[in-house]
Parts: C-alpha cells; structure tokens; sequence
C-alpha cells in the first residue's frame, strides 16, 4: 500500500486511509463482493472500488497523467512504481514529481 500512498502523493491527491481492524469488517468486503481475489488493499475512487496494487497503481497514474507522454517515460514511470511495490523501505534515487497534472518531470 505504500507504494499507492506515494503515487497519490505525487498526485497531489488528498485521501482517507480507514484500516480494518477486525475480522469482522473483512469478512464483510468479502461478502458485499469488494475484495474480488479476497485481499487488500481495495481502493474506492471514481466509484470504483479498485483491488490488486499493480491495477490501483496504473489506474491512478492514468488519471493523473503520471504515466509519461512516450514510451521511454512510461518505462521509468514503471521502474519507478515497481521498485516501490517490492520495497517500499529503499526509495529510489529517481522520482517522479509533478510540475502539474499533464507533465512529468524525471530528476
């Protein structure tokens, strides 16, 4: 979850986190049908309630335009990202920090 958490940062997206605190309130995702493989983390946006990290992340980059405007800067946003979901304690050295909602910057 850190690595959508960054993502939405970089956005400059504001959100709410709520985490489940018992097995009761997951169960219950699972049977109002939230959780489609039985995991989190579930993200609700657009009213979308969105699972699966990889699809959270690509769903938020796409709409913030943080997916670059060709192929090589979709690469990097992806090395990016995929460095983040396996190891959300190592920042890269490279980040991706918006100068507005349609460009990207690489530092």
């Amino acid at each position: 979850m850190e690595s959508v958490r960054w993502l939405l940062a970089a956005a400059g997206v504001e959100f709410e986190e709520v985490f489940l605190e018992t097995r009761e309130q997951y169960l219950k995702l699972i049977k109002g049908g939230y959780l489609l493989f039985d995991q989190v983390p579930l993200v609700e946006m657009d009213g979308l309630k969105l699972v699966q990290t990889k699809a959270i992340l690509n769903y938020i980059a796409g709409k913030y335009n943080l997916l670059g405007k060709d192929l090589k800067e979709r690469a990097q946003y992806n090395i990016v990202i995929h460095h983040l979901r396996f190891d959300p304690k190592s920042p890269p050295k490279y980040y991706c920090i918006p100068t507005n909602l349609t460009n990207v910057h690489w530092l």
